[in-house]
């Protein structure tokens, strides 16, 4: 299978664990003890690394480093956008578009040599 969907693929999943764990206790967990909601991320947030870690080391064979962290970027807005909007409730906010338009300068600036 093609390292760079592979990778992209991992990362999606990996997203929404993370999502999930950063953010979902915001409104299953607010009456809990911080400490209580600490614990329920942490048990998302494994499925998170074990979906990341091999995403990374995949697309480290085809990317470098750089390239990696901006794609996680473009994915986590991708994702967070719809997760704040349907789960969370939360108004949708021109400021995410913007948000998306500098990330796409970044896809730009740190993809720009593999087009040359």
């Amino acid at each position: 299978m093609n390292p760079t969907l592979t990778t992209i693929g991992l990362l999606c999943l990996s997203n929404i664990f993370m999502t999930f764990a950063w953010y979902g206790h915001l409104k299953t967990l607010g009456s809990k003890p911080w400490i209580i909601a600490a614990l329920v991320s942490w048990g998302i947030a494994l499925f998170e690394y074990l979906l990341q870690v091999p995403a990374n080391r995949i697309g480290y064979t085809v990317m470098n480093l750089g390239q990696l962290k901006i794609l996680q970027e473009v994915i986590t807005l991708s994702l967070f956008v719809p997760f704040a909007y349907f789960y969370m409730k939360e108004p949708l906010k021109l400021d995410y578009l913007w948000a998306g338009l500098c990330i796409l300068g970044a896809v730009y600036f740190i993809f720009r040599s593999e087009f040359n």
